[in-house]
């Protein structure tokens, strides 16, 4: 059972510098390797990682792919059983690695899982991306145990059970290297943004299991590439989040789905905009726009993915509403 714990990397020096030994001292297990996949990085990064971390294994790209296609093309290059996915700015803790392996190990259903994710400088709250693991509701809108929109809760241990999810967080996945290979790995054109979501949605969708193991645990920084409230990132967000819809929704919801997020769309740009964030007002226009623009080139991903399809129930996306439940009835913890 060979496990490739790979971290993707673009000018992240200083984050590796801080977290590798982290990794380091509590990844004391047998036949696992660390990678790091450096993207282009014009930082010190690749030299950091020659003097100070010479167990570490090295791949290296002429240039930054975002984290979907970078991903893709670290993983193709490494023959393991089991991929872990890791943000370079995620400290992991004592036995994180091996409640997971020991989940999959011992339930052949299920593909991925992550571990509790928990803010980095709030120690005692959940993280924004992932928490005690991720669903949608029936518009798109991804939350989470633990977090709603922008709220995130204090652990309490009131979601320490193992429990189905439908996403894991690319902040820390773990997945068998088969399955990841035979869906096709994340999608390139995501870039970044949402690309777990739709590679999670994929494998929902063929059958497959995805879980939380809260018994592991790590930390997460979080926002280290592009801040959260960074008009780019409010882009690839609106944007992919449009892709992810159009590629796995079914015929009978595609249309109804994508007529109310017309009106949410638009309603949220005219929110940010009387809220003194014009930019990133702008930056929902130029994402909507954009999607138009990609479709064609998704018709045949779409086509894959409903011909693949053999579970067209999943009961961890929500038949509610957020948003209206966030604004209007002012519910904004995962447990009511």
């Amino acid at each position: 059972m060979k496990t490739a714990i790979v971290i993707l990397n673009w000018n992240g020096g200083h984050y590796l510098q801080k977290f590798l030994p982290f990794l380091l001292q509590h990844t004391a297990l047998p036949d696992v390797e660390i990678y790091v996949a450096d993207n282009g990085s014009t930082d010190k990064s690749v030299v950091l990682l020659g003097k100070n971390f010479k167990e570490v294994k090295i791949l290296l790209f002429d240039r930054n792919y975002g984290f979907a296609e970078g991903y893709n093309r670290a993983l193709a290059q490494i023959e393991a059983d089991y991929f872990v996915i890791l943000n370079s700015d995620v400290e992991v803790t004592s036995g994180w690695l091996k409640p997971m392996l020991d989940y999959l190990e011992q339930h052949a259903d299920v593909a991925a899982c992550q571990p509790k994710i928990l803010s980095y400088d709030k120690r005692t709250y959940f993280e924004h991306a992932g928490a005690a693991g991720g669903f949608i509701d029936f518009l798109g809108y991804p939350f989470c145990r633990g977090r709603i929109l922008a709220v995130t809760e204090e652990d309490r241990g009131q979601y320490d059970e193992v429990c189905d999810v439908f996403w894991a967080t690319g902040a820390c996945l773990l997945i068998r290297a088969d399955i990841f290979k035979n869906v096709g790995g994340f999608d390139d054109d995501f870039f970044a943004h949402m690309e777990e979501i739709d590679l999670c949605w994929r494998l929902k969708s063929r059958g497959y299991r995805i879980v939380c193991v809260p018994e592991s645990k790590v930390f997460h920084v979080g926002g280290g590439t592009l801040h959260v409230e960074h008009p780019h990132k409010t882009y690839l967000n609106f944007r992919n989040n449009l892709l992810l819809l159009y590629k796995n929704l079914s015929k009978q919801n595609l249309f109804p789905v994508l007529f109310v997020r017309f009106f949410m769309d638009y309603l949220a740009a005219f929110q940010l905009f009387v809220t003194g964030k014009p930019r990133n007002a702008k930056a929902v226009f130029k994402a909507r726009k954009d999607y138009r623009k990609m479709l064609p080139s998704f018709k045949n991903k779409r086509r894959e993915n409903l011909q693949k399809t053999i579970r067209s129930h999943i009961p961890e996306i929500a038949r509610k509403s957020i948003i209206l439940n966030y604004y209007l009835l002012g519910k904004k913890r995962f447990s009511g």
